[in-house]
C-alpha cells in the first residue's frame, strides 16, 4: 500500500479549477464576458459523467476535419 503524504484522503479530492491561462493581446474573446452559468453547467455534467454524447463528439468530429481540410 503506497501513503502520498502524511494523511492521504480516500477517493478522488478536489482541489478546485485551476485559473485560467493568460490569454494573449488581441484575443476576440477577450471582450466576450464569461458565462458564469454555462461554465457551472459545464462543470457539474462533467462531474456526473453526463457532458460527453455522441451528438457533441460528431460535431467536434465534423469541426476538426474542417479545419484540416482548410490548412
Amino acid at each position: 500500500m503506497f501513503h502520498h503524504g502524511p494523511s492521504p484522503l480516500p477517493g478522488p479530492v478536489s482541489r478546485g479549477w485551476p485559473s485560467a491561462p493568460a490569454r494573449p493581446a488581441g484575443n476576440a474573446r477577450e471582450d466576450r464576458p464569461i458565462r458564469t452559468e454555462l461554465v457551472e453547467r459545464v462543470r457539474r455534467e462533467i462531474a456526473a459523467g453526463t457532458y460527453d454524447t455522441e451528438e457533441k463528439f460528431e460535431k467536434a468530429l465534423d469541426k476538426l476535419l474542417q479545419r484540416l481540410e482548410e490548412d
